[in-house]
Formats: structure tokens, C-alpha cells, sequence
């Protein structure tokens, strides 16, 4: 599992769309903030951050590693890559979940590079005023990088079913933008649903904006932000690993 691994993560470092998107991300990092410099309005610490930044990853960055995933898990498929692995002796189970785990650390690097750099670079161009509470902030941190963890065997199990980086990504991309108004349209009209529909990562993903301190948590709370992302993640990376197994690989 070791080898296969540093190869994955070989790979990640070889990727070009990995360097594009994460590049893209950093200048926007750098830029976006300046038309913040010598603003007398702006908001307190932890709406600029909600506001200016989470809001951003929320609604545009999380889609981002969609187009990774199809390159870095399907287009193998296309270019004979998945077929020499797939006959290297490995487990298919452990090659899937290598590539998984890797592609996971691609996600979160994508995901954080706006809360970190972002923040960053706000606090020289600004001032540190501008910096959210240091609790919200590292909860917020890791909830992010939970979360792309369970979207990315979300990403992963498409990838591997459609086994074409075009159509991988087409419909992830398309997936994910509407999968929220289409949940919340299927929880009104089969109210049994809604339970379900409210925890799961789709729904519960844009409430990171408005969470308060862990500490003050219910149980219902931990449910839908930590229990429900991890659960996500263990159970369609066993199902993706499956499929994987049984795919026939051209």
C-alpha cells in the first residue's frame, strides 16, 4: 500500500490540472482582496470571512475538484494507464483506495487554499483586524477538509463508472450544481425524506458559514457536520472500490 501511494501521490504532484486549478486559486487568493484596501465599510472579522471567502469556496471552489478527478482517476482509463496498474499484481481494492486517498489530499489542498491564502494576504493588504476568531477559524479549517474528503469519494465513484475525463467531469460539475435544488425540491414533496436529505453532505455543506463553536453543539450537530461526512466517505469508497473491482478495464 506504501508504493502504491507515493506513486499515486507522484502522480498528484505530475498533474497539470492540479497545478492550474491550485495556481488559479492563489491568484485569486492575492487579487480579490485589493479592492478591500482602504474600504471604511467592511464587515466585522467573521463575516469577512463568511462573507468574502467561505461564500466563495462554497459556491464556486468546491466544484473545482471535479475537474481533478477527471483526470486523475478517469482519464487513466482512457490512456491505457488503468489497465498496466490493474495488471501490477495489486489488489484493485488498494489501488482504488490509494487513488482515493490521494486524490482526498488533492481536494482539501484545493478547498483550503482560499481560507488560508486568502486570509493571509487579507491581513497584510488590511490589517489583522479583519482576521475571524481563531476558534471559528481552525473549526471551519477542518470542517472544510472533512468535507472534501466526502465529496471526493462522491468524486471518485463517477469517475471510475464513467471511466472518460470529459463525461466525468461534465457530470460532476453538473451534479453538484443542481444536487441541492433537486433535494430540496424531492424534500418537499416526499416529506419522509427530508431527515435524510436535510443531514446529508449536499444540504448541510453550506451551513459551515453559519456554524457556531463546536463546543456548543448538539448532538444532532456533531451528526450532520462530523458523523454523516466521515460515514460518507466510508461507505462510497467501499462501494466505488467495489465497482472498481468488477469493471471490466479496455
Amino acid at each position: 500500500m506504501g508504493n502504491l501511494l507515493k506513486t499515486e501521490w507522484y502522480k498528484l504532484k505530475k498533474d497539470r490540472s492540479f497545478w492550474l486549478l491550485t495556481g488559479l486559486l492563489i491568484a485569486l487568493a492575492v487579487l480579490y482582496p485589493i479592492d478591500k484596501i482602504g474600504t471604511s465599510d467592511l464587515p466585522n472579522e467573521n463575516d469577512y470571512y463568511r462573507g468574502f471567502v467561505l461564500s466563495i469556496n462554497s459556491d464556486i471552489v468546491r466544484l473545482l475538484p471535479a475537474i481533478l478527478a477527471g483526470f486523475f482517476f478517469a482519464s487513466e482509463f482512457s490512456l491505457g494507464t488503468m489497465k498496466s496498474i490493474a495488471s501490477s499484481g495489486h489488489s484493485r481494492i488498494r489501488i482504488y483506495f490509494a487513488k482515493l486517498t490521494v486524490f482526498s489530499i488533492g481536494s482539501i489542498i484545493i478547498l483550503l487554499l482560499l481560507p488560508i491564502v486568502m486570509m493571509g494576504v487579507s491581513a497584510i493588504y488590511i490589517g489583522f483586524q479583519i482576521w475571524p476568531e481563531w476558534t471559528f477559524y481552525f473549526q471551519t479549517i477542518g470542517l472544510i477538509a472533512l468535507y472534501a474528503v466526502a465529496f471526493a469519494s462522491i468524486m471518485a465513484l463517477f469517475s471510475v463508472i464513467f471511466a472518460d475525463s470529459g463525461k466525468a467531469i461534465a457530470f460532476l460539475l453538473l451534479f453538484l450544481a443542481f444536487i441541492e435544488s433537486m433535494l430540496n425540491i424531492l424534500s418537499a414533496k416526499v416529506p419522509f425524506l427530508e431527515p435524510i436529505i436535510t443531514h446529508s453532505i449536499f444540504i448541510s455543506h453550506g451551513s459551515i458559514l453559519a456554524i457556531d463553536k463546536i463546543g456548543n453543539w448538539n448532538g444532532d450537530a456533531v451528526l450532520t457536520f462530523i458523523i454523516v461526512p466521515i460515514l460518507t466517505f466510508v461507505v462510497l469508497g467501499i462501494l466505488g472500490s467495489f465497482i472498481f473491482r468488477n469493471k471490466e478495464i479496455k
